[in-house]
């Protein structure tokens, strides 16, 4: 496969648009636990399922720490694709590319593990409520 420049644009789209992304997931879930801890410290107001809740977003952290760590490790590793290509060193640009390419992938795979975990999470703070559907 011959790698320029067009290949390594493919990626800049979608590496601003998966860390928006992440962005905002991180921006909801720090929300959600700074209003837990205020109920929590402030109002001494403690949920039944707190400790569940607390584990779960500490999981929740964790995912979306390796998912955004792995995230801008892919942005690094295009840049310096570009970087090779530009001193003319076509192998070494393709061994970066393919290690961009993994780690959007393990990125990608870290999230939907942190998707899965987050709707646990609201199945738990649902099971409080005896709610049928017919």
């Amino acid at each position: 496969m011959n790698i320029d420049y067009t290949v390594t644009a493919l990626m800049f789209p979608a590496i601003p648009l998966i860390m928006g992304v992440y962005s905002n997931r991180f921006h909801s879930l720090s929300a959600l636990i700074r209003e837990l801890h205020d109920e929590h410290v402030y109002e001494k107001h403690v949920p039944p399922e707190w400790k569940k809740q607390f584990i779960n977003l500490s999981g929740r952290i964790t995912l979306l720490r390796w998912s955004i760590m792995f995230g801008a490790f892919g942005f690094l590793f295009n840049m310096l694709t570009v970087l090779g290509l530009y001193l003319n060193e076509v192998f070494i640009a393709r061994l970066i590319f393919g290690s961009c390419c993994l780690s959007m992938m393990i990125s990608i795979i870290f999230f939907i593990r942190e998707i899965h975990v987050s709707t646990n999470a609201l199945r738990l703070h649902m099971s409080d409520m005896d709610v049928r559907v017919d």
